[in-house]
């Protein structure tokens, strides 16, 4: 679940924090740390998606090149005038 945490090391965990906080300011610093990792999580998402979407628009800049002048498809090319 957590790696190398076991249920005997979580409950061990949970008496500790039990003692040192209370069982009344207990279930309130459980919901701050949940609010902590979802906003933790939303954070992550939107580096991820953000890091996603550039390396997606660097990837099409770099296959799309854009043209240069002259070298439209179906631009004609007129010779220059004899002087």
């Amino acid at each position: 679940m957590f790696g190398s945490i076991g249920m005997p090391e979580l409950i061990v965990i949970f008496f500790i924090a039990l003692i040192i906080f209370g069982p009344r300011k207990l279930p309130e610093l459980g919901r701050s740390l949940g609010r902590s990792l979802s906003e933790f999580k939303r954070a992550s998402n939107e580096l991820k998606n953000t890091l996603e979407e550039e390396i997606r628009v660097e990837e099409q800049r770099t296959q799309d090149p854009p043209p240069t002048p002259g070298s439209q498809p179906g631009a004609r090319q007129t010779p220059a005038p004899d002087a």
